[in-house]
């Protein structure tokens, strides 16, 4: 017999767990399944302070079930396949679940096995990521034991979850080499698929002081396809100005790798999916564009804004607005601006806060240029942000 719910949320993180309790603060009657195959909750902000040692990676990990909202049921189990003309998700372990309206958050897929090579020499050769529980500790242990050569920091073509992750790691790698007299004996590269440091000119203007700060060599249009763990080499994918291609290998002490990424692969292969294999939604209602009791937040979502925990934050409340709107038999009225933090460390105890909205316009929320680089906004988010997350995002009261 099928189980079947008012409200099925697909994903227990972030998106899922905060836009739950916030169903319940609005209506603690709503009959609300979550499907969540994980037993663990992680706090992934924190990863970058971890691969900068200023961080232990075990604070960053709590039990799901001490997050799953009282009220709600939780389904350990994973989606498999969507019915949304019958209303019902299949699951891999074969069960068929009903609901009468949809929320699907699963959050990002991460293809490390898009990069030649990559998977077997993860976590070993000098070759590491802040972008997995497993591997960020050994960010800092590659770091600690750098004395010369060269650190290469990548960033994909694709969209990725905290776009100033890539760098967030080589500014604190550029920090710890100066303060320990390396600047001139490590060579620090930024090595991007992408065309351009930070895509708002107010914020990449300090971002190029802050690479210059540390020597750190800028190298865009380069996409890493392939590494050599043992060899220590990387090759890139290189668009010349003229859209000629070709490929360039670079030797490596140091690779600090963020992997090439999507929405999971039963998201893109389901009847959900626009072109691009993102959940196919309104960008201000965040209701599905094709199935009206559909909708999605969180980074698997069609949305062309920076995939961050702050869009999360600003998201929810829109979706629980319009959701129960729908509910009611209204239209939903409820609007997202495209809002995303972007809080970017840039050395121990320096952080520049980046906040814009869909048309990339700063949307600040402090009575300062947040483009400089402050003291304050890194006790923020080592300190204040990570207790907000456990104590006041989750439970939907922030």
């Amino acid at each position: 017999m099928a189980m079947k719910y008012q409200i099925l949320i697909v994903g227990g993180g972030n998106a899922g767990i905060s836009t739950a309790s916030k169903l319940l603060l609005k209506n603690k009657n709503l009959n609300i399944g979550i499907i969540e195959p994980s037993d663990k909750h992680y706090y992934q902000p924190a990863w970058t302070l971890v691969g900068g040692g200023t961080f232990n990676i075990a604070d960053t990990e709590r039990k799901e079930a001490d997050f799953i909202p009282k009220g709600t049921t939780w389904i350990r189990d994973a989606v498999a396949t969507f019915q949304p003309e019958k209303n019902t998700v299949t699951t891999r372990e074969g069960k068929v679940i009903e609901y009468e309206y949809l929320i699907v958050c699963p959050g990002i897929q991460l293809n490390w096995n898009k990069v030649e090579g990559l998977p077997e020499t993860l976590g070993k050769n000098g070759v590491c990521s802040n972008y997995s529980f497993e591997t960020a500790p050994y960010t800092f242990e590659v770091l600690k034991n750098l004395k010369s050569g060269t650190a290469i920091f990548t960033a994909p073509g694709t969209a990725v979850k905290c776009g100033g992750a890539p760098q967030k790691i080589m500014y604190l790698a550029g920090d710890y080499l100066r303060k320990h007299g390396l600047t001139d004996q490590v060579k620090v590269e930024f090595v991007s698929a992408g065309s351009v440091i930070f895509g708002i000119e107010k914020y990449a203007n300090t971002l190029k002081k802050v690479a210059a700060r540390y020597k750190i060599g800028l190298h865009f249009k380069h996409d890493l396809i392939k590494v050599d763990g043992p060899g220590h080499k990387a090759t890139f994918r290189v668009t010349a100005p003229d859209g000629s291609v070709s490929e360039e290998t670079r030797s490596f002490e140091m690779l600090h790798v963020t992997p090439p990424q999507s929405a999971p692969d039963f998201i893109q292969n389901s009847p959900l999916a626009n072109e691009g294999g993102w959940v196919d939604v309104d960008k201000h209602t965040l209701q599905h564009n094709k199935y009206p009791n559909i909708f999605s937040l969180g980074d698997a979502s069609g949305m062309p804004n920076s995939k961050t925990g702050a869009a999360v934050r600003k998201q929810a409340p829109v979706l629980v607005d319009n959701l129960l709107a729908v509910m009611a038999g209204n239209t939903p009225k409820a609007s997202y601006n495209g809002y995303s933090s972007c809080p970017i460390v840039t050395g121990y105890g320096k952080l520049m806060l980046a906040e814009f909205d869909y048309d990339n316009h700063p949307t600040e929320t402090f009575p300062f240029n947040q483009a400089k680089e402050r003291w304050t906004m890194w006790v923020l988010k080592r300190y204040i942000l990570p207790w907000l997350y456990w104590n006041k995002i989750l439970k939907g009261t922030m």
